[in-house]
């Protein structure tokens, strides 16, 4: 009698274990609140973009989604933590050109390795880099900051958010192209840029324009040109550095949200799809034009070949420039 009933208890047991094994396999996603981290500090264009998309998911579809600043490293921390985190998409991160494409190559000893340690989830925007001078700066366009560099090489200051971010390569670039030399002036964010930048402490300052599109239509900065092929739609006065002389010149960035490797792929088609759906959103393209992005979206597939070939690309780059950080 006391082994039947032991068999049975075990039996029933069993059962019960299986059964909650099941159900919560079989849990609806997200059970809990999803932590998006910016591994920049608050005020940026990739913190800006963020914000929007996550208060637009929580919105629409009644998620809770948590911002996580964490800035440090050429956004390396903040990547790091993501890529170190529980594969179970409830730690993403918005990642960008600089800390997945670049600073592979950048970095000898990067913490993470973005192709094998993170999964891309779904690409948000695009935005060029803007060239911009305080309004009291006595420059107009770019051939005035040419003229001025070569009468005085290394007097210009030029400002950019940290060492080795598109911004800072794209300026590397631009002084090549031109055959000028700036004193660098790197920033850990752009909040202590933008003030110093609009009081004229830094002479000239180079950004995605999302960070600096509010200050250009405050009328705080002018925006002297643009890195990307065209215009931008919300900088329509700033001409391409290609319009200003230099054909072929193109260094934009993008922005996209990654998950740790090996998260569950229906849980990546599943943000992937609410992402794009989002971004379809007439209010949220309009939001994101307005802080100067242009919208991307697409698969994690088309992104996942985005991020392969451009670490290719910007790890030439890097290394035509010299950069390298230990």
């Amino acid at each position: 009698m006391t082994r039947s009933f032991s068999r049975r208890t075990a039996l029933v047991f069993l059962l019960a274990a299986a059964a909650t094994g099941a159900a919560l396999a079989q849990a609806p996603y997200p059970a809990k609140p999803i932590k998006l981290v910016v591994p920049f500090p608050p005020g940026g264009g990739t913190d800006l973009l963020a914000r929007t998309v996550a208060q637009k998911l929580s919105d629409t579809l009644k998620w809770t989604i948590v911002i996580d600043n964490r800035p440090g490293a050429g956004g390396n921390i903040g990547v790091d933590a993501v890529a170190k985190a529980a594969p179970d998409g409830y730690t993403l991160v918005m990642g960008q050109t600089s800390n997945l494409a670049v600073n592979p190559t950048l970095y000898p000893k990067l913490p993470y390795d973005p192709l094998k340690d993170l999964v891309p989830v779904a690409l948000v925007a695009s935005s060029p880099i803007a060239i911009v001078v305080p309004m009291q700066s006595p420059y107009k366009t770019f051939a005035d900051i040419v003229a001025a560099a070569k009468a005085r090489p290394d007097a210009l200051t030029l400002g950019f958010s940290g060492n080795g971010t598109v911004a800072h390569l794209a300026g590397e670039q631009v002084k090549k192209a031109a055959g000028i030399q700036m004193q660098n002036v790197p920033y850990k964010g752009a909040a202590q840029a933008m003030t110093d930048v609009m009081s004229g402490q830094v002479g000239i300052y180079m950004s995605s324009v999302p960070t600096l599109l509010g200050h250009v239509n405050n009328g705080k900065l002018r925006a002297i040109a643009v890195t990307s092929l065209r215009r931008s739609s919300e900088l329509p006065q700033a001409p391409t550095l290609a319009e200003s002389g230099y054909p072929g010149f193109d260094a934009s960035t993008w922005f996209g949200i990654l998950a740790p490797a090996g998260t569950p792929a229906a849980i990546v088609q599943t943000l992937n799809a609410e992402i794009n759906k989002v971004l379809k959103q007439s209010d949220v393209a309009a939001k994101l034009k307005s802080e100067g992005g242009d919208v991307l979206g697409g698969t994690s597939e088309q992104f996942a070949a985005l991020l392969k070939t451009d670490i290719v690309r910007w790890g030439q780059i890097v290394r035509d420039s010299g950069a390298r950080i230990d």
